[in-house]
């Protein structure tokens, strides 16, 4: 396998930026759809237990109703793919199972044989409901894949828009969430560079001494 260079990489994340203006004709094919979709399931989290889910929204009038979530902003509506980031808001012992037994399976092995690792989840779990940190601890993981979903598409020169400025309570009930809350939005396409004022600005960082520290 050939490694990606570190030029490339850098060169990417410099290339990407959030996209306020998207191109509403372009669509992102089926190929490179289905390697973000792989960053998303592919992403850590903590035990492994992916406590979110991803909808993905292609529906028109659907994107429609969430821009109009957003307070107006039009990358839901323009983008070719959006995708709604929703967390679970509590882990329960039957989504432990359901882990360990999917742990069995795709290891060929005993589900008593993780009776350890069940115990310790479930105890965790608890322990964060408890102290009342159960959504907060589920939101994190899933903005871990969020990164991931971020850095796939700027290698694939897909672009993005990372969106925390919506309505939650509406978009839970535009997508009929119960168990789940959504936590952030990201429409995906391509940027309309013409009409976009932030396409040819130069990105703002603090340098990486600021921001970097090694002991």
């Amino acid at each position: 396998m050939e490694k990606i260079s570190n030029e490339k990489i850098i060169e990417q994340l410099n290339w990407r930026y959030a996209v306020k203006k998207f191109d509403a004709e372009r669509k992102i094919s089926d190929e490179d759809w289905d390697t973000l979709e792989h960053s998303l399931t592919l992403a850590p989290s903590s035990y492994g237990l992916q406590p979110y889910k991803f909808i993905i929204v292609k529906n028109q009038a659907i994107k429609d109703k969430l821009s109009q979530a957003a307070y107006g902003q039009t990358q839901p509506s323009d983008c070719s793919h959006l995708v709604v980031l929703a967390y679970k808001k509590d882990i329960k012992d039957a989504d432990v199972d359901h882990y360990v037994e999917r742990i069995a399976t795709v290891r060929n092995a005993p589900k008593e044989s993780f009776k350890d690792y069940e115990q310790t989840m479930k105890g965790q779990a608890m322990k964060a409901r408890d102290e009342g940190q159960i959504e907060s601890w589920n939101a994190r993981q899933a903005y871990i894949a969020f990164g991931f979903l971020l850095e796939t598409a700027a290698l694939l020169e897909i672009d993005a828009c990372p969106m925390e400025g919506f309505s939650v309570e509406k978009a839970n009930e535009i997508l009929g969430l119960e168990e789940y809350s959504a936590i952030a939005l990201c429409p995906l396409g391509y940027r309309d560079a013409g009409n976009d004022w932030l396409a040819n600005l130069p990105k703002v960082r603090f340098p990486k001494e600021e921001l970097i520290q090694t002991i």
